[in-house]
């Protein structure tokens, strides 16, 4: 049965470790139905809020699970029983999950990544994990709905029948291309993954663990790709810590 939702910071979020999440994919597999598992951080709670388009997404999703730990801490601050391994980021949850398709012969599509970037990838997770079933496609494609690449990358994604299609195309491409594709993507659990598979194929330096479980991963990325991050880092925490301050005042105010 589905967990109810926590309510925080103007958006929903399922309080759900690696285990569980490994757990609802199995299940939509069993049940052969298409879920969206998609994933909040900060990043996506402020385009979540400057973005119509964004919040259609999440309104198909069937379960958003945490990523990152200043959402596990401010949900805590606002009376949230929160636990530090129901954030789950890919870095983390991407080497579990491989071990469960290859144990389960789910057969996984990675759709995301620079041309080349994504087999180099899946050939660590099937040495890694033989026999894992894992197939590729590059991100960097025509993302409306009538081009060619988008028709082949359809195409080749119902051919090969995945049980999990993990889109890896950053925040909101990934999420505009599930929204617009959605009634032709065939595949059960569908995931935001972000640049999952760059970390795997050693094109992006990972956070070293530790980091994670301290909340201090957004530091390394930071200090790795300052250009890139440095507005996501810098600038956009600002707007959460209002939306965090609003709500915190609003729940000690009902509490008098």
């Amino acid at each position: 049965m589905k967990q109810t939702p926590l309510k925080f910071l103007g958006v929903q979020v399922d309080a759900l470790s690696i285990s569980e999440l490994n757990s609802l994919i199995a299940e939509s597999i069993k049940r052969n139905q298409k879920w969206i598992i998609a994933n909040h951080n900060l990043h996506s709670l402020y385009i979540y809020h400057h973005d119509p388009k964004m919040r259609s997404f999440y309104a198909l999703a069937n379960y958003v699970h945490i990523d990152g730990m200043p959402l596990i801490l401010l949900g805590r601050l606002l009376g949230f029983a929160l636990k530090r391994e129901q954030r789950v980021t890919y870095a983390d949850w991407v080497w579990p999950l491989m071990s469960e398709a290859a144990q389960n012969g789910w057969r996984v599509f990675y759709l995301g990544s620079k041309p080349g970037v994504a087999e180099r990838g899946a050939r660590i997770l099937r040495e890694k994990f033989a026999p894992l079933q894992i197939a590729t496609a590059h991100g960097y494609i025509d993302m409306r709905k009538d081009s060619q690449d988008n028709l082949a990358t359809l195409a080749a994604i119902k051919a090969y029948k995945p049980h999990v299609l993990m889109v890896g195309m950053g925040m909101p491409r990934q999420e505009y291309w599930i929204l617009n594709n959605l009634e032709h993507i065939h595949a059960n659990a569908i995931l935001t993954s972000g640049a999952c598979m760059d970390y795997v194929a050693g094109v992006v330096p990972t956070p070293p663990r530790w980091m994670g479980k301290l909340g201090l991963e957004w530091s390394y990325r930071l200090l790795s790709e300052p250009k890139r991050l440095w507005r996501r880092y810098l600038l956009e925490p600002w707007f959460v810590a209002r939306l965090f301050l609003r709500e915190m005042w609003a729940f000690y105010d009902q509490a008098r």
